[in-house]
């Protein structure tokens, strides 16, 4: 089963404006999200009504939802750890 990822209006803009390493780390991870949408390696992000999720990329966290229902992921935020829970 094959999830369709959207991306919040944050993860755009930190895609736009990354270096390109980093664009091809982070396009990686996403590529992955769509056939393992909550790998092992995931963790929930506790605080949140909805079931957001986090997995790691490199020094950064990216936090999504999954919607098992409409078979889509949605990428709400990129941050550096240290940004990322606020």
């Amino acid at each position: 089963m094959t999830f369709t990822i959207r991306l919040d209006a944050q993860p755009t803009r930190f895609l736009r404006d990354a270096d390109l390493a980093l664009q091809r780390r982070v396009r990686a991870k996403i590529e992955q999200l769509k056939d393992d949408p909550v790998p092992h390696h995931a963790r929930r992000v506790q605080g949140f009504t909805e079931k957001v999720f986090r997995v790691r990329v490199g020094d950064y966290r990216m936090l999504y939802e999954v919607r098992f229902a409409a078979q889509e992921i949605l990428i709400a935020a990129i941050e550096k750890r240290s940004r990322a829970y606020d």
